[in-house]
């Protein structure tokens, strides 16, 4: 929760000030933190990019994930409206949305999941077979691996709201977890654009 600091200005007028929430403060802390690390996996694509001696090269083998990206991306609204339905006191609401998205967060794995099945299986990209394979790897299993503790939070959420035990004193709580969904969901933009749009 925030808390209120009083203190007296200059002119022996007393004032109060709000601090920032440690909730807000913390996940902005781990937002950057993150946002570095990914910064030096993204370079590190775009430095070796091209410069893998055998084959299979991006334009070989990388399509576009349109519909997983448009789930990923749309989870971002749906997370803003069960946030705004608990705000309202509606949790049966903010159940439904939350829900949805976490089926679109789902939806998302299950389709790296597919992708990286053909990669493998049908093109012999793995980790080891050149650098293309190790940073896109590397890259997109990072950005994969935070989904995945995002999906598993939500989740949580979603079994407690289904137990009974989530209301409005919880708002502050999902409100921060949908900070780090927005999150994940603004670095697959970066992602996205450097490994199916530049990369190719």
């Amino acid at each position: 929760m925030a808390a209120a600091a009083t203190t007296v200005s200059a002119s022996g007028a007393p004032w109060s000030a709000t601090l920032p929430r440690r909730g807000h403060v913390g996940i902005l802390a781990l937002i950057l933190t993150e946002s570095a690390f990914f910064s030096i996996f993204v370079v590190a694509y775009i430095f070796y990019l091209g410069k893998s001696l055998t084959g299979p090269f991006p334009r070989d083998v990388l399509s576009p994930p349109i519909v997983n990206t448009i789930c990923l991306l749309s989870s971002s609204i749906t997370i803003v409206l069960a946030i705004r339905a608990l705000r309202a006191g509606s949790i049966r609401a903010f159940a439904a949305w939350w829900f949805i998205t976490f089926a679109l967060g789902l939806e998302f794995m299950v389709g790296t999941a597919l992708e990286w099945h053909h990669l493998i299986y049908r093109d012999g990209l793995t980790i080891r077979t050149n650098l293309f394979g190790t940073t896109y790897y590397s890259l997109v299993g990072l950005h994969a691996l935070h989904v995945t503790i995002g999906l598993l939070l939500i989740l949580l959420v979603l079994i407690l709201t289904m137990c009974g035990y989530m209301n409005d004193r919880h708002i502050e709580r999902t409100d921060v977890l949908s900070w780090y969904w927005h999150f994940v969901d603004a670095v697959w933009v970066v992602v996205f654009l450097t490994v199916y749009v530049i990369g190719r």
